[in-house]
């Protein structure tokens, strides 16, 4: 399986994050690391494995 890297979804652009789960649980334990930080996240299931998807939006730039 070669899972695709960037995945749209309702017009937003998602990164998988290069993990491949065994399961449903093992996804979810990663799927609310990535929420308390801040980033929006899909789990998909591909060929009965698990994949995770992320984006974060920039909220801050620095400029100096």
């Amino acid at each position: 399986m070669t899972p695709n890297l960037v995945l749209m979804r309702d017009g937003k652009k998602f990164m998988w994050d290069g993990r491949v789960y065994a399961s449903a649980e093992e996804a979810s334990i990663s799927e609310r690391a990535y929420r308390s930080d801040k980033f929006e996240v899909f789990v998909t299931e591909e060929a009965a494995q698990f994949l995770v998807y992320t984006r974060r939006v920039v909220s801050q730039t620095r400029v100096q």
